[in-house]
């Protein structure tokens, strides 16, 4: 037990102290792991603390991420990318695997060696680029899908990487094999593939009736997952305990896991297949919930291991080979991912955001590199050369995305090749911004018979827009010539819709200075800039979510109980109220200072909700007394 409690508390020290510092300095949370990793290293060795057993257990994090990963995903939209999983991701699989290959032939290898490596080689890390997708919020992104497309492929792929590679096996090693012989956490993932000790349903079966109880088990997992979850999940919900929705949230992905391994399929496969069949589900949320800390923790606990696992003194020795092979590998895939996207036509920063991202070797690389040598497919030393090279090239793919982050993306969005729209007819009404918010004010003033101008700044929206038949002007909304030529100077009314918090603000200033006559309506993202925006000079300001929200609340009224009218009457009155409390707040707000350390605006904030907060009270407790009065005479 103090074993166990010790090295848990070291690698929590490690991940505590290091995550928010690489946070802090840019450098994500999984270059922040890797270091704590190598960090800790040389305190693992003193323990004899077998590394690779505890990468084996964290791995079920990549499980766990796949399974939140398919939920996002409904069957429809999964479907929609059966072209690109198929040629992105087979094309990625099978044309590194080829130049890999290749390569180590004229390096001096056999044919059955070399394709091996290649098919080891040819993988991406899923756990390091899901994870940073997600951080960076650019999963839903072109590149992003592309690059999800892609890491799907090579996990199915897995699978018969794993039945084809024993026909690889070199007769050389074969009276090696025995000394060789996968035992521990390797032999953990053997069994997992339905190889070696450990329990199968597959073991003994011939082609055909391994193929069966496979669609057998495929079939348990769509129909369990459609018909299943409903019911257990209401079970668990009349204990009414948090902890029990945990549990079961747990006992869904472990025993999916489980049973994948059972029938030699993998677990993250099967788990992200369970997740798609319960991306409909109204549980989905509450499973997000309950496995996401999970996740979470394991991910970072793998990429602690992986740097805690390099072997620094076979890299020492053989220091600038491997960073030649890790480079040239790196560099091969590049190539291989920027001929795929450009023929599957990626383009701009998604382009290279498909192929900084991929470059790396994966996690599922050392699954493969233990099974070769287990069935005498690689000698011993080739494995463990090829180990230091996924493990520097997984090392090395946070500075790669910092690298996009930095230096591809400013590219991208501050050059644009694509000049500034001509605006040919002048408009009394100019809008900036043809997104969700600019669209719909569009279109309203539109049915009423007036002829905005719109600007916005998003090419590929624009070009999707013009093709419904909406005109809209391509620029940039904050550059004031551009304004000129939209007729600003004689517009009556100038709508801001952006998204930009700065932007909003700097045009703000912009138009309510140059041009004190034009009536600005400026979109606000949430109260505090309301009051930014009030400082600015802008009087007429809307937040976003505001009206919607009122709605919500109206509509919360009426299923409580509130007729249609009482609900609406409620609404308003709160709606009066919370506009005449900002209005009374916003001279004390100062945009220089943050809130919690304004002095005045705090007290101005405590000083409405003790006045105005019990009056509305006191007037809705009324509201709801009428209501409750009419309804007694019926009962």
């Amino acid at each position: 037990m103090t074993d166990f409690l010790l090295l848990a508390f070291i690698f929590l020290v490690a991940g505590v102290a290091s995550v928010p510092i690489a946070s802090r300095l840019g450098l994500g949370s999984v270059l922040g792991y890797l270091i704590a990793g190598i960090a800790i290293s040389p305190i693992l060795a003193l323990l004899n603390v077998d590394v690779v057993s505890i990468q084996h257990f964290a791995e079920f994090g990549v499980v766990m991420m796949l399974f939140l990963v398919g939920l996002e995903l409904e069957p429809e939209k999964l479907w929609q990318m059966r072209g690109r999983l198929i040629g992105l991701g087979g094309g990625q699989v099978a044309a590194t695997t080829l130049v890999v290959m290749a390569v180590a032939m004229v390096l001096g290898e056999t044919w059955s060696i070399s394709l091996a490596i290649g098919l080891v080689l040819a993988l991406s890390s899923t756990a390091i680029v899901l994870q940073t997708l997600n951080e960076r919020g650019i999963l839903s992104s072109d590149g992003g899908q592309a690059s999800f497309s892609v890491l799907l492929f090579q996990d199915i792929a897995v699978i018969p990487m794993l039945a084809l590679m024993p026909l690889l096996a070199a007769p050389e090693l074969l009276g090696a094999a025995a000394e060789i012989a996968p035992h521990g956490a390797e032999a953990s993932h053997a069994a997992e593939a339905g190889h070696g000790p450990g329990l199968s349903l597959v073991d003994g079966l011939n082609s055909w009736q391994t193929a069966l109880v496979t669609i057998a088990a495929i079939g348990i997992v769509v129909a369990g997952g459609s018909y299943l979850t409903r019911p257990i999940f209401r079970f668990i919900a009349m204990a009414q305990l948090r902890e029990l929705f945990t549990a079961t949230a747990l006992m869904m992905v472990v025993g999916i896991a489980l049973l994948m391994s059972l029938v030699g399929l993998s677990p993250a496969l099967g788990t992200f297949l369970a997740g798609v069949v319960l991306a409909n589900s109204e549980y989905r949320h509450e499973l997000e919930s309950d496995i996401d800390p999970f996740r979470g923790l394991l991910l970072g606990l793998f990429f602690m291991t992986v740097g805690a696992g390099i072997n620094f003194t076979l890299l020492g020795e053989t220091l600038w080979l491997t960073i030649a092979l890790t480079l040239g590998l790196m560099l091969a895939k590049c190539l291989v991912l920027l001929a795929l996207a450009y023929f599957f036509k990626l383009r701009g920063a998604d382009k290279w955001l498909f192929t900084l991202g991929l470059a790396q070797a994966g996690e599922f690389g050392f699954v493969l590199l233990s099974f070769t040598v287990a069935n005498s497919i690689l000698p011993q030393a080739i494995a463990d050369q090829l180990l230091l090279v996924i493990a520097l090239s997984m090392l090395l793919t946070p500075l790669l995305f910092i690298f996009y982050d930095r230096i591809i993306v400013p590219r991208y969005t501050s050059d644009e090749t694509r000049e500034a729209d001509e605006i040919e007819e002048p408009s009394q009404i100019i809008i900036a911004g043809a997104g969700r918010v600019g669209g719909i004010v569009n279109r309203m003033l539109k049915s009423a018979g007036y002829t905005p101008t719109i600007i916005d700044f998003n090419s590929s929206h624009l070009e999707a827009l013009r093709t419904f038949g909406v005109k809209v002007y391509y620029g940039d909304a904050t550059r004031p010539d551009l304004l000129a030529a939209a007729g600003i100077a004689d517009a009556k009314l100038f709508v801001i819709a952006i998204d930009n918090k700065e932007q909003i603000n700097e045009l703000v200033r912009y138009a309510t200075a140059t041009y004190p006559n034009l009536h600005v309506i400026a979109r606000a993202r949430n109260r505090h800039h309301v009051y930014e925006l009030w400082a600015a000079g802008c009087r007429d300001i809307i937040r976003e979510t505001y009206d919607g929200s009122l709605r919500m609340g109206r509509s919360a009224f009426q299923a409580l109980g509130a007729s249609k009218k009482a609900a609406e009457r409620m609404k308003d009155l709160f709606n009066d109220t919370d506009r005449e409390a900002m209005i009374a707040v916003a001279d004390a707000y100062d945009p220089d200072i943050p809130a919690h350390e304004n002095e005045a605006y705090v007290a101005r904030i405590r000083e409405v909700l003790e006045t105005r907060q019990t009056e509305l009270m006191v007037k809705m407790g009324k509201i709801r007394e009428e209501e409750d009065a009419k309804r007694e005479p019926a009962s």
